[in-house]
């Protein structure tokens, strides 16, 4: 009776419509597949430390074996599996080639921050422990980055507000509502590159720039927008809103227009204020697509970089430098690809940190108004 009951579970185990050696077969493809990786990893890896004499010249061979590894991985799961590992493999694409441009750089990151390498040295890179992480703590340049990207993200507040207030007017019935849709969404339209050349480098050109000579005609006799410090760092900050206000409008728009016109009327005709009625209407409505655009928006935010390379450079004297802004200075002026990534992996564990703090607050927060 228990040899029985045994063999039937085993038999169970396997999926159906896949006899038992089918699925032996799967199993040891797949074994055999994922150690012949490991084992090229692992060995490629000790050669790189140089704590082995023999191994590869380059990664190359790594990146074939995880490739036969994807492919074996699929047909081992078909074998295994049967339909359930069809299913699968619609799905392992997806999983594979993010694990090869997202989870591999960032672990290859780690391994390179924690080196000395600059490619203007001819000693290539030296393993340097933890002397990057400490002059990253005393670097003053990197604080002050910080310090802006704090500023950066609190002007989201303020971006949001314009935002809302923006796409309550497209919502109304006013003249040429479509034509004001389209203008507003113009400037999401363009590339921040192409925005911080014609505002930042065209229009606020310090001796030639329209806005520069229109606030000179009005009595400013040195409008300096890009070289004085807190002035730089607003003109950065107006550009930035101007380009992504447009895309906070266009998703509070979105469900402004989703609202039930019912639950408005009935408050007009209950006596609310146009006032009341969207602060203790609209707006509480709205609080789950507001969060939303929000989070994303500071996760755009996080990023800032190509409007302050383009137009300032990071300065004056770093007043408008972001992380993402000095990371590309420290590898295309200074070629020091390992304090760069070191920065960008810390950097990459304060967002993480930061946005699953923003998450939980922004949880917390609708469940308080829910």
């Amino acid at each position: 009776m228990t040899s029985a009951t045994t063999a039937a579970t085993g038999h169970a185990a396997v999926s159906a419509g896949v006899s038992p050696e089918r699925h032996r077969l799967g199993s040891l493809l797949i074994r055999a597949a994922t150690t012949l990786l490991g084992l090229v990893i692992v060995v490629q890896t000790l050669f790189v430390l140089g704590y082995i004499s023999f191994g590869f010249s380059n990664w190359l061979p790594v990146l074939i074996a995880y490739v036969l590894w994807s492919a074996a991985l699929c047909w081992g799961l078909v074998l295994r599996d049967g339909e359930a590992g069809w299913r699968a493999i619609f799905v392992l694409p997806a999983v594979l080639f993010t694990v090869a441009l997202v989870i591999f750089p960032t672990v290859f990151g780690l391994f390179i921050a924690f080196s000395d390498w600059n490619l203007q040295s001819a000693n290539g890179r030296q393993f340097n422990g933890l002397a990057n992480l400490r002059q990253l703590w005393a670097d003053p340049y990197f604080w002050n980055a910080l310090g802006n990207m704090v500023f950066y993200v609190a002007t989201v507040v303020v971006q949001y507000a314009i935002a809302f207030g923006l796409a309550l007017l497209l919502n109304a019935d006013i003249k040429a509502q479509k034509f004001f849709r389209v203008s507003f969404l113009l400037p999401f339209m363009l590339s921040p590159v192409a925005v911080s050349w014609m505002i930042g480098k065209s229009m606020l050109e310090y001796r030639f720039g329209p806005v520069t000579n229109l606030l000179r005609w009005l009595g400013w006799e040195n409008p300096s927008l890009l070289t004085t410090p807190w002035l730089a760092k607003t003109t950065i900050a107006l550009m930035d809103a101007w380009v992504w206000i447009p895309f906070m409008m266009i998703m509070i728009l979105a469900g402004l227009q989703a609202l039930s016109k019912e639950v408005q009327e009935a408050a007009k005709v209950d006596g609310a204020t146009g006032w009341q009625g969207f602060w203790q209407i609209t707006f509480p409505l709205m609080l789950p697509v507001s969060m939303t655009t929000i989070v994303l928006r500071v996760i755009f935010q996080l990023k800032l970089a190509d409007i302050v390379i383009n137009t300032t450079s990071g300065g004056p004297g770093g007043a408008t430098d972001t992380i993402s802004s000095f990371i590309f200075r420290e590898y295309k002026d200074r070629s020091n690809v390992g304090y760069g990534t070191m920065i960008a992996e810390i950097y990459l564990i304060l967002i993480i940190i930061f946005i699953a703090l923003l998450l939980w607050a922004t949880n917390r927060f609708m469940q308080r108004h829910a």
